[in-house]
């Protein structure tokens, strides 16, 4: 097939094309902008666009269909011709429906974990010998892309709750209808299309009504939310608890059968992610022995409490924790594994929600484990979002940290912090975004 792909330079959007491309369909796309690491990934496969922008006479050779991306408006150029000539469009979660409707379909939603739960259940899966596809939300090591579409039997996928396309405003985990699903936890977010909590507690009912009536789906017990809804969907939800776990000199070790298993992550909330992918994994025939054992080789996922260095004075962690429930899961974890580290937290507002006045009081004690506590608060990621800057001090109260308007004002603050403590010290960098200009390798160089 020939396909266009409407904003190509997406973080699944260029791994799905890259994929198809390889399974030997002719792929073409277009962006108005494309970075690292899509850029040199779709420059080596011979796929980036020559120029940056939209070309509505790309269409005119009609390909087959178009895979449209989420960052794509509905007065899109290429979107209009697309439509003027009747050529499919399809958004990369009905692409994905598409493919694997023949297919045992494995979903992990929530607010929470979905990446770390998703790449501890495909871990164990290739770890003991199943073939499966699979769409993931970020870079896995040992998975050449974050998609692969083949005729394995089993599909696992990433479902977010977020919006699929400009002409399809649901959200994309309702396209999957899913065999087995888990939903991790329900904490509000996405507030720029989710208004109210009420709205957003609705997508994940609507989630449940699109499982077929043989479906199971497991949902976390400690969410008084979520399990409001299982009880409505009482006929195909199973509530999981987290897996027993204890510490014993950084290593923590799952409780299980009368055995300890050493595991390669930590955190109570992690624990919980693990017992999910447990029981998916056990739905389809992989028993938790076999589970467990797969466990202790897992190292978790590209920014999901990422090592980016270690030795005996200096730990630095990268998080993609962006919500207030991910950044309260992620300090608490940090500060139970190092008890006796100064912890070092900064937090990049980035997301839509972090920016918004509204949001803001969700934040309040998230921090709180952490003994330095550091906000980035860049005026021009507000202008691009357009979106009113938020008061230096409601962010300093709500957080009870420092703030800064720039990665170059942050790292000697977090330098200094370094410098007063004397003993060992955990730097812990939470965003969906990148600090700015704040290098982080840099930073490394310079404090080792």
């Amino acid at each position: 097939m020939r396909i266009h792909f409407i904003s190509i330079g997406g973080a699944v959007m260029h791994n799905l094309a890259l994929e198809l491309q390889a399974l030997g369909h002719t792929v073409s796309g277009s962006d108005d902008e494309i970075f690292e690491p899509a850029l040199g990934r779709l420059q080596e496969a011979g796929l980036l666009p020559e120029r940056f922008g939209w070309f509505p006479e790309k269409l005119d050779s009609r390909p087959d269909c178009v895979i449209l991306g989420m960052h794509a408006r509905k007065d899109n150029p290429e979107l209009l011709r697309a439509l003027e000539l009747q050529i499919p469009v399809y958004s990369f979660p009905e692409y994905i429906y598409r493919h694997s409707q023949h297919k045992t379909r494995i979903v992990i939603a929530g607010s929470h974990g979905k990446t770390s739960t998703t790449a501890m259940l495909m871990h164990a899966l290739r770890h003991n010998g199943m073939d499966f596809d699979y769409l993931v939300g970020a870079a896995l090591p040992g998975f050449e892309r974050m998609v692969r579409l083949s005729d394995a039997p089993i599909m696992v996928i990433e479902g977010d709750e977020y919006l699929s396309s400009a002409l399809d405003p649901r959200p994309k985990f309702l396209h999957y209808k899913p065999h087995y699903a888990c939903i991790t936890g329900i904490a509000w977010d996405h507030i720029n299309v989710f208004p109210t909590f009420e709205s957003y507690v609705q997508a994940f009912d609507d989630f449940l009504l699109t499982c077929p009536e043989e479906a199971t789906v497991f949902t976390f017990s400690g969410d008084a939310a979520l399990q409001e809804l299982s009880h409505k969907h009482a006929t195909i939800c199973k509530a999981y608890d987290g897996l027993p776990f204890e510490n014993q000199a950084g290593q923590t070790f799952i409780q299980h059968a009368g055995k300890s298993w050493p595991v390669g992550v930590f955190g109570r909330h992690n624990m919980q992610n693990l017992h999910a992918a447990m029981r998916l994994a056990e739905s389809i025939g992989l028993d938790p022995t076999r589970f467990l054992a797969a466990m202790e080789s897992f190292t978790g996922t590209a920014r999901r409490l990422e090592c980016l260095h270690r030795s005996d004075n200096l730990i630095v962690y990268r998080d993609f924790a962006h919500s207030p429930s991910k950044l309260r899961a992620t300090v608490e974890a940090v500060r139970e594994q190092y008890p006796d580290h100064t912890l070092i937290a900064a937090y990049e507002l980035h997301t839509y929600s972090s920016l918004s006045a509204a949001f803001l009081p969700d934040y309040r004690g998230c921090m709180e484990p952490a003994d330095h506590r550091y906000v980035l608060l860049d005026p021009h990621v507000f202008a691009l979002k357009r979106l009113p800057v938020l008061p230096d001090a409601d962010v300093s109260a709500t957080f009870d940290a420092e703030v800064f308007h720039s990665g170059s004002m942050l790292g000697p603050a977090m330098q200094s912090a370094l410098k007063e403590n004397k003993g060992p010290c955990i730097i812990l960098l939470m965003s969906s975004g990148k600090f700015d200009d704040f290098s982080i390798s840099d930073f490394i160089q310079k404090n080792t």
